[in-house]
Order: C-alpha cells, then sequence, then structure tokens
C-alpha cells in the first residue's frame, strides 16, 4: 500500500490518477497492471479487455484511492482534506475529525459520516482526542473513560456537552464508527453502560442540518438517541437496547428513516411505532420494497392514508402514489389487501385506472379495474397518452392520424407527463411522445423541471442527447430557479441514479450550445461557465476544461 505524504495535496493526487488513465489509453502495460491489481471491475482481465472496457477517470481515481488504502476516490479526497485542515488549523482539529464521525445532520453541514477515513487519521495520530473528554469517549466507544467520569460526577450523563454539545447517548448511538465491525461492541457496550447509569433513552439534540448549524441547532427538529441507531446507523441490536429501555419510537424520525433496514422497522413497529402520521407509508414506495410495505400495513398503516407535504400531498393516496413511482403490481395488490380504494381520484379528478395506463402501466391498471374500478372507455387523448406510456407508436399514430391536432387537446396536467416519465427512467415512452410533436419544455416531476433536467439529473446520456436534438433548452428553468448546467452539477457530485453517465451528459449539453468552462481564479475546486462559478465532478470538470482548450 503506498504512504501518503504528511503534507498531501489533492491536486497532486488528481494529477496521478490523470496520468494512470493516460498510459492507460496508451495501452500501457503497466497501467493495466495497477487497474487488474487494485480495481475490483479491472481484476483477472487480460490486456486487451481492459483496453476494451474504456475505463474513465472515475475509475482510473478508483485505482489510486485503493493504492492507498481507500475504498473509493471520495474518502480518500475526505481524507487528504481533514488532514489538511487539522494542520492548517490545529484548535480545530478534533472538530474536523468529528465531521467525519458524524453526519451534518450532527456536526452541522450536510456531509454523511465516512468512519473508515476517520479511523485511519486516528490511527495516524493516537493522541488526537486526548484522555479526558467523555464526551469524546462516546464518539469512539472507550468504555473505561466513560466510566471515570462517572465515578467523578454522576450527573454528567444528563448532560450535553463536548465539542458538537450532544446527549451522551446520542454521541454513542450517531457514531458513525458504529458501523465498523471493531467498534460496534465497543459503542453497544457504552450505550448500556449509559442507560445503566441513568441516562434517559430518549435523549435527543436539535438538528444542525442547514440552514440550521452547529451554533444554531433547530430545537423543533428533535434528533433522537433512537434515530441514531434505527435511523442513521441502522443497527437492530442497538435499537432493541434502546427500545428496551423505554425509548420512544414515535420520536419523529426513527421509523421514516428506518426504512432501509426493515430489521430495525420491524422492532419500532413491534414497539409501537404508529405508521398513521409519519408518511413512511409515502417513504416505502419510494424504496421500492414490497416487502416492508407489507410490514407496514401489517402494523396498522392506513392504505388510504392522506398525505402530509409536497410533493406527495398532490397525489391524495398511497395507491395513487404506488403509480407516481410506477411500482410494481406486487404494491398494488399489497395496498388492495389492505383496504386500499381503487376507485380514488387525482386532485383533479382522474381516476386511479386512468392514472395507471398513463404511466404505462397496463397490469396494474387491470388489477384495479378487477379490484371494482370500472372504466368508461377512454376518450382519445387517453388512449394516446397511454399508447405513448407503453412505447405502442403504431397504436399512438393511428390515434393521431384518426384525430388531428390530438396533442394540442391535452391539458397541463397530462402534458406534465412528458418530464414525469423522464424523472421515472422511461426514455423510450419520452422519446416517443417527442417524436410525435410532444411540447418539450414542459415542466413537471418533483422539483418542477423539463424533461431535459430531469434526464441530466438521472446521467441519462442518450435522453440527453435526443431532447437536445429535438430542440430542448438547455437554459430552461427548473422549479430551483437553475438549469441545466446546474443539474449536472448537482448530479454530478451527488450520483442520484447508479451507473449515471454525467460526463455523457456533459458532451451533450457542450456540444448543443453550453459554455465549456475555464479555470476560476478564485476557487481551486471550481471553474466559470461564463461569468458564473460552479463545482461539478472531477471528471465532468475535467471535461469541461479540455472542451475548452479544443475550441480555443
Amino acid at each position: 500500500m503506498k504512504r501518503i505524504p504528511a503534507r498531501p495535496d489533492i491536486g497532486h493526487l488528481k494529477k496521478q490518477a490523470k496520468e494512470l488513465l493516460a498510459l492507460y489509453r496508451s495501452n500501457d502495460p503497466e497501467a493495466f497492471h495497477r487497474f487488474r491489481s487494485a480495481l475490483p471491475a479491472a481484476s483477472g482481465k487480460t490486456d486487451g479487455a481492459l483496453s476494451a472496457q474504456g475505463l474513465r477517470l472515475h475509475d482510473a481515481q478508483s485505482c489510486v484511492a485503493r493504492e492507498y488504502g481507500f475504498v473509493s476516490w471520495a474518502d480518500l479526497q475526505g481524507f487528504v482534506l481533514t488532514r489538511r485542515a487539522q494542520i492548517d488549523d490545529p484548535a480545530k482539529a478534533v472538530l474536523h475529525w468529528l465531521r467525519l464521525v458524524y453526519a451534518g445532520d450532527i456536526a452541522g453541514g450536510t456531509n454523511r459520516a465516512r468512519p473508515t477515513v476517520a479511523l485511519r487519521l486516528l490511527d495516524e495520530n493516537p493522541g488526537l482526542l486526548g484522555n479526558d473528554d467523555p464526551y469524546l469517549a462516546c464518539a469512539t466507544g472507550d468504555e473505561a473513560a466513560l466510566r471515570r467520569a462517572t465515578a467523578q460526577d454522576p450527573t454528567w450523563v444528563h448532560r450535553a456537552g463536548g465539542p458538537l454539545q450532544l446527549p451522551p447517548l446520542v454521541a454513542v448511538t450517531h457514531s458513525g464508527l458504529i458501523q465498523l465491525p471493531d467498534y460496534r461492541k465497543r459503542l453497544h457496550a457504552c450505550a448500556k453502560f449509559l442507560l445503566d447509569a441513568g441516562a434517559s433513552p430518549d435523549q435527543s439534540t436539535g438538528n444542525r442540518w442547514p440552514p440550521a448549524s452547529l451554533e444554531a441547532p433547530a430545537d423543533n427538529e428533535r434528533l433522537s438517541a433512537l434515530y441514531g441507531a434505527a435511523g442513521q446507523n441502522h443497527d437492530p441490536d442497538l435499537t432493541k437496547l434502546l427500545l428496551d429501555a423505554g425509548a420512544d419510537p414515535n420520536d419523529g424520525e426513527s421509523l421514516y428513516h428506518s426504512l432501509d433496514q426493515p430489521a430495525c422497522t420491524r422492532l419500532l413497529l413491534e414497539a409501537g411505532a404508529r405508521v398513521t402520521g409519519s408518511n413512511a407509508l409515502y417513504r416505502v414506495l419510494d424504496l421500492d420494497n414490497v416487502e416492508t410495505l407489507r410490514l407496514l400495513l401489517a402494523h396498522g398503516g392506513y392504505a388510504n392514508e392522506p398525505p402530509q407535504g409536497p410533493p406527495i400531498s398532490d397525489w391524495g393516496s398511497p395507491l395513487l402514489w404506488a403509480i407516481r413511482r410506477r411500482r410494481s403490481p406486487a404494491h398494488i395488490e399489497a395496498l388492495l389487501a389492505a383496504g386500499a380504494r381503487p376507485d380514488v381520484f387525482t386532485q383533479d379528478g382522474t381516476p386511479a385506472h386512468t392514472v395507471a395506463l398513463r404511466f404505462g402501466l397496463t397490469e396494474v391498471a387491470r388489477l384495479l379495474q378487477a379490484a371494482g374500478d370500472a372504466q368508461a372507455p377512454l376518450p382519445a387523448s387517453e388512449a394516446f397518452i397511454a399508447a405513448c406510456a407503453r412505447g405502442d407508436e403504431a397504436a399512438a399514430r393511428e390515434l393521431q392520424a384518426r384525430h388531428p391536432g390530438l396533442i394540442g387537446t391535452l391539458n397541463d396536467t397530462q402534458l406534465r407527463l412528458l418530464p414525469e416519465l423522464a424523472a421515472e427512467g422511461c426514455g423510450d415512452a419520452v422519446k416517443l411522445m417527442v417524436t410525435l410533436s410532444w411540447p418539450i419544455e414542459v415542466r413537471g416531476g418533483d422539483w418542477d423541471a423539463s424533461a431535459l433536467n430531469h434526464a441530466v439529473f438521472r446521467g441519462d446520456a442518450a435522453l440527453t442527447r435526443f431532447l437536445l436534438a429535438h430542440g430542448a433548452d438547455w437554459q430552461a428553468l427548473h422549479g430551483f430557479g437553475d438549469n441545466a448546467c446546474g443539474s449536472l452539477s448537482w448530479a454530478s457530485l451527488n450520483e442520484p441514479v447508479a451507473g449515471g453517465d454525467w460526463v455523457g451528459c456533459a458532451q451533450a449539453l457542450v456540444a448543443h450550445g453550453m459554455p465549456s468552462a475555464r479555470p476560476d481564479p478564485q476557487s481551486a475546486d471550481g471553474v466559470l461557465i461564463g461569468a458564473r462559478h460552479s463545482l461539478f465532478s472531477d471528471e465532468v470538470t475535467d471535461f469541461l476544461l479540455n472542451a475548452s482548450m479544443t475550441q480555443s
């Protein structure tokens, strides 16, 4: 494993990755060897197979990160930036470290916890935390330090303290180190010790997620110790420990955020967590887990529960939201079996059966019809939409031929299906609709955006190219007041869809008029697009800067 210098430079590491990629593209045998040795996706492949694989900058960055002992480029970056921050501002070294141990809602910011990076920094600097702060001992699972503090002052277990001003039990259960096998038992033992010492199982702290902050937490948004166990770290054993000690399962956060780990969800429900009013039924439909949906319904989930807050508030019922999210017939069957009404309507009076057809869910529409949602024959406009949504070009064209000007008769809600389907990844349906002259700039979806913005957000380069070739405007604004350049920025940095091709999207946008980038003299990380400062992933930034040099 390569050793990181005492004063690492992220720019130098980026250069290493680019040099490796350049060697790979020149068919350098050593580059192939390095990829085979470090990158799981390249393991065991011949030089010819690797060359044909078309590895890109993110692969080279991943390779470099693994050569230094990190599982991802993001972890290597986090390590380097934190170490440099500690060197430049040693007075805040502990705080920088804690922002790797805890997610931003606890430490202040928008980051997620990076426990493996925190552990490596601690291993390199064992004296970083000192020996006298029991709140830091809560973060690392040092039970002996907690015992010493309690022997000196038994009341400390009831007070918030430490650099993050956390109650002790919150500091334990939210610690990201609990995700590491060597620390899990230690942190469990600390939680048990604190409970035995009298700490309330309902200890909580104010949310520090922006616009709140570490200095000014949002006291109306409380994050409990149970939420740390069940909703943040998804730890069933720790969740059970807190519930057995009397933690309130209805803390407003735990059930909703536990749904990624059904074992925690089950424990909360068995302890009396109320599904109704938590929006968990809607959230589980976002996650596409039919077994967890059945679990919620079996524990009192109301299959006709009205939604709370946008965007779900526009859809009226879990059944309609399931259709909106294009869930499987199994999801619909589970809702119907739990008493969901098949004859519900959207706010504009559209029946669920028709909504299912609008989203290309013909089997779901049949289920609803069989469950008693009897429907009159579809009007031509809805039959046309249904044909488009299921990708039946012949039927759609035949309807257009029989009803000239059909698209011009569609109302705003119907027209918004173009971006709605783009947001759900239904590229074939979107292409057919555009080919048949559907208005391309109509806005819709959760963030009121054009189909192009949704395609860029998903990293769907093929659909992005298609929409631009058919006249989509990259400067069209979405509901957050930005355009496709902003969508590319956020999505390339956060990768909301696995496997998205944001470089391909950038290539398409530049080819259709978006300015390429030039270095920002005021920022080492950002670039200028026109006069505007923007941030992108390294790979997208590299393309945009190279595109600028090619154009000049």
